[in-house]
């Protein structure tokens, strides 16, 4: 695609207010492939003023039209998959497999669910003498991520216009192409001038605009813990509601009577998958004491087949984050025995599919997110070991449980801090909630339960 060298705001794209640009590299070859707006407050303003005067006539708009505008947004997603998949591998270095399968497939099916969600929601109910409404909390101001930068645009888009909200898109400044992308799909989709905008700009700048802004009734946030705790803190001060999608540390907890091979074999994938850039993914693989050295074996192998089939990491800060992470590792004494901070690669923002044994509970690299393909392998005596492990840190996103029996693996799952548990493999869901304990967040994204995120309830007494 041609990166667009304006805001698309009010229903149209138009210059920013600064000269400033942010340029795009391609993270397999560090080659500028474009550049696009660096925001300023003052579109910010802008953009918060045209979702304003759209959000009244949006949320008057009867829920099976908000529904069949969404179906038309799927449509075309649907349409330019092809399109998507390949800006998402030139910005975000994704290998073009995973970019059609996951980046540009997956968006497609959430957005379909949220418009069969706006056409069925019972928006208005009885209780006792009242009547229940449940309206748009008003103008959302959502900023995401780089690592799925469609998949976390529509998880927070979709159910924000299908609840009646207006809304105002600052996406991460690596991967803004995909989301000039998803504009160019909003237009064609028929969906009202003002009731979508987008700032592309820098989080420091533009992000910060959009938090502050006095006239953002809710913000919704995908990336670091260390920023959504600023984000928080100001949304607090103004009394504003917010959803936040933060940090992961998941556990993979395979007890002893799982198929040791199958669980260990998908564990590595899961980690290694978007070259490890998931905030879910489960980067503490649990193996009982007598099963050890039998999955250690089983991990280094597997991870060694990944050497040639993982993309790069987002930037050149990140590679050298995650190398950083390896070298604490070796550091604080765990045993490397796959990949290791030397890039692969002359060119690219490449790391080596990476393993570790013999970690202990309390190692930097069990406890702070890597977001790299990096697996750190723990020994447990027992289940109630498993389980002081598994829930020893900060972090409660996500995680996974193998057993020989299912009721053994859900028996477990319960008594984790987190949000969600895949039990034996278990498929993803868009119906389901996805949202962290603790550190990991505060709401929910996906299904019902991500549409509730964007209204507010009111009663009328009779």
């Amino acid at each position: 695609m041609k990166a667009h060298d304006g805001m698309y705001i009010g229903g149209a794209w138009r210059p920013g207010a600064g000269s400033d640009v942010i340029e795009v590299v391609n993270p397999a070859d560090e080659q500028v492939i474009a550049t696009v707006p660096a925001g300023t407050a003052e579109d910010v303003d802008t953009a918060v003023r045209a979702a304003r005067a759209a959000f009244p006539g949006w949320a008057a708009t009867p829920p099976a039209e908000r529904a069949a505008r969404l179906a038309a947004l799927r449509d075309v997603l649907e349409a330019r998959k092809d399109e998507i998949a390949e800006t998402v591998t030139a910005e975000l270095g994704s290998p073009p497999a995973l970019s059609r399968t996951v980046h540009a497939g997956v968006p497609v099916a959430v957005a379909g669910s949220y418009a069969d969600l706006a056409a069925t929601y019972a928006f208005e109910e009885k209780a006792g003498n009242s009547t229940v409404l449940h309206e748009p909390v008003g103008v959302v101001g959502a900023i995401t991520p780089w690592n799925y930068p469609l998949h976390q645009i529509v998880a927070k888009v979709a159910p924000a216009l299908a609840a009646g909200c207006a809304v105002v898109l600052k996406p991460a400044e690596d991967t803004p192409l995909t989301a000039q992308l998803f504009a160019e799909a909003v237009h064609e989709a028929g969906i009202p001038a003002g009731v979508f905008n987008l700032v592309t700009g820098l989080g420091p700048v533009a992000g910060q605009a959009l938090a502050e802004h006095p006239d953002v009734d809710l913000v919704s946030f995908t990336g670091s813990t260390a920023v959504g705790r600023r984000i928080g803190a100001v949304a607090g001060g103004a009394v504003k509601r917010v959803a936040l999608e933060l940090g992961g540390k998941s556990a993979n907890v395979i007890l002893p009577s799982a198929d040791l091979a199958k669980a260990v074999a998908v564990g590595v994938a899961n980690v290694m998958s978007n070259s490890g850039q998931t905030c879910s993914a489960w980067t503490r693989m649990l193996v009982h004491r007598d099963q050890y050295d039998e999955a250690v074996e089983l991990a280094a192998t597997a991870a060694a087949k990944y050497g040639e089939r993982i993309g790069p990491v987002v930037n050149a800060k990140q590679q050298a984050r995650v190398r950083g992470y390896i070298e604490k590792g070796v550091a604080e004494g765990a045993r490397l025995v796959a990949g290791g901070p030397e890039s692969p690669r002359e060119q690219g923002y490449y790391i080596s599919p990476t393993v570790f044994a013999d970690v202990t509970p309390d190692m930097t690299i069990a406890q702070e997110e890597i977001f790299g393909p990096v697996l750190s392998i723990l020994r447990y005596e027992d289940e109630d070991d498993a389980l002081r492990v598994a829930n020893g840190t900060v972090y409660g996103l996500a995680g996974a449980v193998w057993a020989g029996d299912e009721s053994e693996a859900v028996a477990f799952a319960r008594r984790m801090d987190t949000g969600q548990v895949d039990i034996n493999g278990g498929r993803f869901n868009p119906l389901a909630p996805f949202g962290g304990y603790k550190q990991s967040g505060v709401g929910r994204e996906l299904g019902v339960h991500g549409l509730t995120e964007y209204l507010q309830t009111k009663s009328l007494q009779f």
